[in-house]
């Protein structure tokens, strides 16, 4: 049974990446995994919050990703198709490439903000890092158009 990967941030393309996700997953008989990366926090001075605080909010922001990995894998039953869920706390890109490792994925799906170049340059893109360095085919979802068709 081929593995198909959904790293999920909880944004609104979560949705159709997941949807993208159990599609393929019905097309080569698979099952899909969904994957949810807990990133701590950045401190950027020095008088940031303690050690202790930013603990207290990982182990919060993991709490809320497990409920909320569970509730979509029971949503998601009824698709017929078999769901598994991941958690990881640290780098997004790795975590989902390690994620792919672990799971041996046969493909990853996942979801583009479509932020502009100039953002992806400075802050980096999550899908480009993990598109670079796959070892498996991977699908991106774009974000829905919010621009009305004739350009108007």
């Amino acid at each position: 049974m081929k593995t198909i990967l959904a790293p999920i941030d909880f944004s609104k393309v979560s949705d159709p990446v997941v949807k993208a996700a159990v599609n393929l997953a019905k097309a080569v008989n698979g099952r899909v995994v969904l994957l949810h990366i807990v990133q701590p926090p950045v401190i950027t001075s020095e008088y940031g919050a303690v050690l202790a605080n930013i603990q207290e909010i990982v182990a919060i922001s993991e709490k809320t990703s497990a409920a909320e990995l569970a509730r979509r894998a029971k949503r998601l039953g009824a698709s017929g198709v078999p769901v598994a869920v991941a958690q990881a706390t640290g780098a997004a890109v790795a975590g989902i490439l390690e994620q792919a490792r672990k799971s041996k994925a046969a493909y990853i799906v996942i979801g583009s903000h479509g932020h502009s170049a100039l953002y992806d340059l400075l802050a980096g893109s999550t899908a480009t890092g993990v598109i670079r360095r796959a070892t498996c085919p991977v699908l991106v979802v774009p974000p829905a158009n919010t621009k009305k068709k004739g350009g108007k």
